[in-house]
């Protein structure tokens, strides 16, 4: 009878510990989103086969799509500052990618592939023309793998802080396999997302990675990236895929393959890397690299005037 009753009150304090955890998560996400930061008054949305994909296009001009990084509080909001600066030149299109921002965020797992087949539907579909891509941090892998595949969609290409080749080139492991299954728990792993995509963990994140100067960081947009790292059906799911490295391929082939012109620039403040955007040119020769002084992860955001003038001075060549 003891036993009959411990278990009895062992199952009551887990159920209760269990709804409570669900009722945390639940108030964390409708907090986040609570103050529509990302509303556009003139978003457009891509209906591909696996989700529909926001968007915005504005300016005049040349097609320019700018992606942004592959990081759960990422969205095409992190070009803000770049925008106004450019489309006198280009009609510039946005772009959600599956699973994050405004687009849709369905449980499952999210790699390179699944990227490079809906950038390359998005250009044909809604673009319609060879376009101009800037990218951010870890989505350079994006347009660099769909133009070995396939180069008429694309014109130039701009990588803002790639990601080295030896980390773009590992591959998930036994742990990472066993930490995104964890992730993708309902109640546990949704409360371990939370944690790791919180606002403590997103500045820290900015101030240390992002912004050269820690005071350019604004409340505004911790704020904004805060709320594109909750809103959807499953945002755990991408964080998942990307710490476990699904959203990584092997470039070295693309490189070689690739015939259309790269540029690839980095923020100067970080740790090797010239070295890193060198190693680039080991496989192809014909790519041009540029430095940002006093700048991160985020120079389109810190300082978005002086890439908007290596673009203008990149792409008009």
């Amino acid at each position: 009878m003891k036993a009959k009753n411990k278990l009895l009150t062992l199952l009551i304090l887990s159920a209760s510990a269990a709804a409570t955890t669900a009722a945390i998560n639940k108030a964390i996400q409708v907090s986040a989103v609570s103050k529509n930061l990302l509303a556009e008054p003139e978003s457009l949305c891509f209906k591909w086969r696996l989700g529909n994909i926001h968007y915005t296009k504005g300016g005049s001009g040349k097609p320019l799509l700018l992606i942004h990084d592959l990081n759960p509080m990422a969205s095409g909001h992190e070009w803000k500052q770049l925008i106004p600066l450019l489309r006198d030149e280009y009609t510039i299109y946005t772009i959600d990618l599956l699973g994050f921002g405004r687009s849709e965020k369905a449980n499952m797992t999210y790699t390179n592939f699944l990227y490079v087949q809906l950038i390359s539907d998005f250009i044909k579909s809604e673009i319609g023309h060879r376009t101009n891509v800037i990218t951010s941090g870890e989505s350079a892998s994006i347009p660099l793998m769909a133009c070995a595949n396939n180069p008429d969609l694309f014109d130039q290409i701009m990588a803002i802080n790639p990601l080295s080749l030896l980390d773009f080139s590992t591959i998930p492991g036994k742990t990472a396999k066993m930490y995104k299954c964890i992730v993708e728990l309902p109640i546990i792993g949704t409360l371990l997302y939370h944690i790791a995509s919180s606002k403590k963990m997103i500045t820290e994140e900015l101030v240390t990675k992002g912004f050269f100067n820690p005071y350019s960081v604004k409340s505004s947009y911790v704020d904004s990236c805060y709320e594109a790292a909750h809103l959807g059906t499953s945002p755990k799911s991408t964080f998942a895929s990307i710490r476990c490295n699904y959203t990584k391929c092997n470039l070295v082939n693309a490189l070689k393959k690739i015939d259309n012109s790269i540029y690839l620039v980095g923020g100067a403040s970080i740790e090797n890397m010239k070295d890193r955007l060198d190693e680039y040119k080991g496989y192809n020769s014909s790519i041009e690299t540029a430095l940002v002084p006093k700048a991160k992860g985020l120079p389109h955001l810190e300082q978005p005037d002086k890439i908007a003038e290596l673009v203008k001075t990149y792409f008009c060549q």
